[in-house]
């Protein structure tokens, strides 16, 4: 499902982007309110690095993994009493990430951002970083009802865009992406920057980005070229 020459007639028009990790990097933040939760359990800090790799599937699972399952509940009280307090300052636009939106959005590409970060935390943050203006829409569980890989925010994102699937891609950095890609029916490129390792999304035989940069080099103006995706 993940290469380019899967449907070689049609050319890429919309694109959905992850958040952290592919356009943000807010493990800092996320660390942060995911040890606060661990404090009131006693329990000892984990390191970002630690915490990084345990990123991605939703909050509740988050929470579950680094509390049990019986504390899962109390643990996202915790965690999103601290990170409204520190997720502004404490994300980042990740290399490239600010630049490939704006030109993206110069060439006449549509874009939205599909995230398992709850919405009314991922759009204030991707304002503040100054790219929300060129996205058709922020998604995440709050609004679609449910995580990735259920593919219900991508079909947000693609009404939202006036998208078919197969003129879309979805840009991650995880291989529960490239599931959630399948599932939503669009082709998927990923980019290292989260919480799966280059070799981790070498292996899932999708398209994988050296950088976000050169997702520029990869899709031309809409109005140019012979009509085929890249």
């Amino acid at each position: 499902m993940g290469g380019w020459l899967d449907r070689p007639n049609v050319r890429v028009r919309g694109v959905v982007f992850d958040l952290d990790g592919t356009l943000v990097d807010s493990y800092a933040a996320i660390a942060a309110s995911l040890n606060a939760a661990r404090e009131s359990f006693g329990l000892e800090p984990l390191p970002e690095a630690d915490v990084r790799k345990r990123v991605g599937r939703g909050l509740e699972a988050l929470m579950a993994d680094v509390l049990g399952q019986e504390n899962a509940e109390a643990g996202v009280l915790i965690f999103r009493e601290r990170y409204a307090t520190v997720f502004a300052n404490g994300t980042t636009p990740l290399p490239g990430a600010r630049e490939t939106v704006r030109e993206l959005h110069a060439r006449g590409y549509r874009m939205s951002v599909a995230s398992n970060k709850p919405a009314r935390f991922g759009r204030p943050i991707l304002e503040h970083l100054g790219m929300a203006r060129f996205l058709d829409a922020i998604e995440g569980p709050d609004t679609a009802g449910t995580t990735k890989p259920d593919p219900a925010m991508i079909g947000l994102c693609l009404r939202a865009m006036d998208v078919p699937p197969e003129a879309a891609i979805y840009v991650g950095d995880m291989v529960l992406d490239v599931e959630t890609a399948s599932r939503a029916g669009v082709r998927v490129v990923l980019v290292p920057g989260g919480s799966s390792d280059r070799a981790e999304l070498a292996g899932t035989g999708a398209t994988v980005l050296g950088s976000l940069r050169e997702l520029v080099d990869l899709l031309p103006a809409t109005g140019s070229g012979s009509g085929t995706a890249p």
